[in-house]
């Protein structure tokens, strides 16, 4: 896990300063694709193989939201996954979205 790690940051790394490379780009298993900071709501993210899943972010935006019978406005974000049904089944797909889910709402 701390090899993932560190090869997370410094993709990360190299993708903020614009120094990714083709190589950097392609042959990833699962991506993640945010066009929210183009002003996109939501989106159906498609895969390319050898993919076998994408997430899709779509940009955060104030939503009106009942707690306890009242209204109130809160940060909402639409999140889109596309996965190859051959090689994960339906629900370890919503499994994983759904943690996902809880992983941002806890920020």
């Amino acid at each position: 896990a701390l090899h993932i790690e560190s090869e997370l940051v410094d993709l990360t790394q190299r993708a903020l300063l614009g120094t990714s490379t083709i190589d950097d780009l392609t042959g990833g298993t699962f991506t993640m694709s945010n066009l929210g900071a183009f002003g996109i709501d939501r989106f159906t993210p498609i895969i390319k193989p050898p993919e076998i899943g994408i997430l899709g972010v779509g940009r955060i935006i104030e939503k009106p939201v009942m707690i306890d019978g009242q209204v109130h406005g809160r940060p909402m974000i639409t999140l889109s996954l596309t996965f190859d049904h051959r090689l994960i089944d339906g629900a370890p797909a919503a499994r994983f979205l759904q943690h996902i889910t809880q992983l941002i709402e806890t920020i």
